[in-house]
């Protein structure tokens, strides 16, 4: 295993690598972005992306503290449901109420299982997994947010 201080360092590394890979590629509104935080513009709405020793994840978080508030953010993702899955060209899965880190949030995820941020070999894999993900979720989101920001 790794210490904490090496763990941190590689993830480090695999971000700064991404980052660096994206950084040419503009948003869906033709401007440079920060592909790696991405910002919603919208309090407790986050796209996140989690590279782990196991597997990799995308997600839009929903982590507002206000259950109700976050249910009809929920509510609203999932009107948009069929346009997120054509946008993003594939299904992803979708929990209401999931607790990470001793919190409440509603979640829509896609996982990459069996793979590793700690293998360098599977750093090309997790590239190809991210870069279309996140560039669907921006045009997605190009088009969505105004909703969003309608209900803040």
């Amino acid at each position: 295993m790794f210490t904490r201080e090496e763990s941190s360092r590689i993830r480090h590394e695999f971000w700064t690598v991404f980052g660096r890979y994206m950084s040419p590629i503009l948003s869906a509104e033709g401007l440079k972005i920060n592909w790696i935080n991405y910002h919603t513009s919208i309090k407790d709405v986050y796209f996140r992306m989690n590279a782990g020793p196991r597997s990799a994840s995308i997600s839009i978080s929903l982590e507002h503290t206000d259950a109700g508030i976050r249910a009809l953010y929920f509510e609203q993702f999932e009107a948009f449901r069929t346009i997120l899955h054509t946008t993003i060209e594939e299904e992803w899965q979708w929990q209401q109420n999931v607790w990470i880190d001793r919190r409440a949030i509603s979640r829509i995820y896609r996982e990459l299982p069996d793979v590793s941020v700690f293998n360098k070999d599977h750093w090309p894999e997790l590239i190809s997994f991210f870069k279309p993900r996140i560039i669907a979720l921006d045009s997605f989101w190009e088009n969505a947010k105004y909703t969003f920001q309608m209900l803040k």
